[in-house]
């Protein structure tokens, strides 16, 4: 699924659509065209013309960035070959140098072959010179204590907490409540997300650390939407709604008749 560019609104937000245009956002880059998660699906995203990406970032052995869906290394790379004998192949149990030899293409597809899991650094740079945006999700963060303090050190090393991409080009987001407050303690200035549905009575306590509420496609409904546009986030604005696990064909349509602010997909 692509859309052209979308423009950005007024100065403090992040992902929002012109009127009437959910946002898409691309899942783990334009995952249906490259292999998730890897530069090429950041490029390809860009070559269809979607701005926002999306990723997951959890951290190695030693304390390094990079960008991976699963715990595990064996489903999108060939850490069973190359290390046969370190079962299950968990991303916290290998270093940097290590993830670096392995082959984050074949899996999808030969044209990927040598394709390489990125670390947070090379993700961002490829996202600057494409004059792209981040939906940045923190994964696992109960397997690497500390990795918010580690993500917004990385960030700001890279220039990524400066007024330009604070104002509109970067969002982080988590499943985990506690994280995403971190987050927001370290720094305010960020926008942060909550992914899931919670339900509508709570909703006011997570008001004043997040910009948005992120659920699955299929927990959506008029009310809990109306419930989440009432509140106001920490910046002052209504908080926003992105939903994934989207169809390919329906996401976007259902978006605009649901009235929310966009699909990550």
């Amino acid at each position: 699924m692509a859309m052209a560019a979308v423009p950005l609104s007024a100065a403090g937000t992040g992902p929002r659509p012109g009127a009437g245009s959910p946002l898409v956002i691309a899942h783990r880059g334009a995952s249906r065209h490259a292999p998730e998660n890897t530069l090429a699906a950041v490029d390809a995203a860009y070559r269809r013309g979607l701005t926002w990406v999306e990723n997951d970032v959890q951290r190695t052995k030693d304390g390094q960035l990079v960008v991976m869906h699963d715990a595990t290394l064996k489903r999108t790379t060939d850490a069973e070959k190359v290390f046969p004998g370190r079962a299950p192949w968990r991303v916290g149990d290998f270093t940097a140098v290590e993830i670096a030899r392995l082959d984050a293409g074949s899996w999808f597809g030969p044209r990927f072959a040598g394709e390489r899991v990125p670390t947070l650094a090379r993700y961002l740079r490829r996202l600057d010179h494409n004059d792209q945006r981040l939906l940045l999700e923190i994964k696992y963060p109960k397997a690497y204590p500390g990795i918010e303090a580690g993500v917004v050190r990385e960030l700001r090393r890279r220039g990524w907490l400066n007024r330009a991409h604070v104002r509109s080009r970067l969002v982080v987001q988590s499943f985990c409540v506690a994280c995403v407050k971190r987050v927001h303690q370290l720094v305010p200035q960020v926008r942060t997300g909550i992914l899931g549905s919670p339900p509508p009575a709570g909703l006011a306590r997570y008001a004043r650390f997040v910009d948005e509420i992120n659920p699955r496609m299929s927990a959506l409904s008029s009310r809990w939407i109306k419930a989440v546009h009432r509140l106001r986030g920490p910046h002052g604005r209504p908080l926003e709604v992105y939903a994934w696990d989207v169809g390919k064909n329906t996401g976007v349509r259902e978006a605009r008749a649901r009235g929310i602010e966009g699909v990550i997909t």
